[in-house]
């Protein structure tokens, strides 16, 4: 990607996953369990709403939604 291309904006609907370095560094990181499942580094998850600087995120899996900062997510890309 070059420098003159603006980053596109993670909302409804963008398939995502966790940016482990991000979220490790994050308080929130400090705050939960830091044995997160592989699924939510690899991805894709689905974003389901966005809320000033967070985001809704489901797995393609049976497990609950999670809200993540729009910070610790990036595209996923197949």
């Amino acid at each position: 990607m070059t420098d003159s291309m603006q980053k596109k904006p993670l909302k409804k609907g963008s398939l995502v996953f966790v940016d482990r370095e991000n979220y490790l560094k994050s308080i929130e990181a400090l705050a939960s369990d830091d044995n997160l499942p592989n699924y939510v580094f690899e991805g894709p998850g689905e974003i389901l709403a966005v809320k000033d600087e967070y985001a809704q995120v489901r797995w393609r899996r049976p497990v609950p939604d999670v809200w993540f900062k729009l910070d610790q997510l990036k595209e996923y890309i197949q």
